[in-house]
């Protein structure tokens, strides 16, 4: 699975890297599609429909700005200065699939945004260290949701990270809070996503009329990371890492 996090990695540098003042999102979701193309990849989403979805996402990237927390679905918005959004986008490479999402500020950053993309950052990096050969999935969870309360915000737990494979979403769930020492007990060679997202008021959200865009409540803004990782008898491999600026 290593070759398909490279390339979900490099896909979300380069549209994170073109996510300036003036882009367009469907900009960013035809940069992806033309990756994908390049590279003789599969996109995960175009034809996704779970339940929860409104119709096929019919897009490749998740384009998330400002109150839309997760799910994004790229349409016709012109970036403007200010801006906060999130980019996740996963993949199959020759039928493995690796799924990734990240943050950022389009121009001028402000301070509570800044502090959000720190969090939950800091949340992510919890949940992977506590993804040891030997622990379970609620240290994953409650080491996530320990970062996000310490700093003041409410978890909400109807999305979260999920078991990664041939398809992208299995059937383990990772739960952004939880406790330690329950659930699935982690294996070397266990793959799986952990997803942190937080919004700077509600912990509660709505879906948008697209069908697709899940919205904060309040209208605060929100933050999402991903990364894919294995479990393997030396701890955690980030199978999706970026590589350094």
């Amino acid at each position: 699975m290593r070759a398909a996090g490279r390339f979900a990695a490099s896909v979300l540098t380069a549209t994170a890297d073109f996510a300036k003042v003036g882009v367009n999102l469907l900009e960013l979701d035809a940069l992806a599609h033309d990756m994908i193309r390049a590279a003789g990849a599969e996109s995960c989403y175009i034809d996704y429909h779970p339940s929860f979805g409104g119709s096929p996402f019919g897009k490749v990237i998740c384009t998330s700005v400002n109150d839309a927390a997760l799910h994004g679905l790229p349409h016709d918005y012109t970036l403007v200065d200010g801006d906060m959004v999130s980019l996740d986008f996963a993949a199959a490479v020759d039928g493995w699939v690796a799924d990734t999402a990240l943050t950022v500020i389009v121009g001028t950053p402000r301070a509570e945004d800044v502090r959000l993309i720190q969090t939950v950052e800091a949340a992510l990096a919890a949940g992977i260290a506590a993804a040891q050969p030997g622990a379970r999935m609620g240290d994953v969870s409650a080491a996530i949701g320990e970062v996000a309360r310490a700093a003041g915000f409410g978890v909400n737990t109807d999305f979260g990270g999920h078991s990664v494979g041939r398809t992208m979403h299995g059937d383990l769930h990772v739960p952004n809070d939880g406790r330690p020492g329950r659930g699935f007990p982690l294996k070397p060679g266990l793959v799986f996503a952990i997803e942190p997202w937080l919004m700077l008021g509600t912990d509660r959200i709505y879906t948008d009329a697209d069908g697709w865009t899940l919205r904060s409540l309040d209208g605060s803004r929100a933050a999402h990371v991903e990364h894919t990782i294995a479990v393997t008898d030396d701890g955690p491999l980030i199978l999706t890492a970026r590589a350094a600026a």
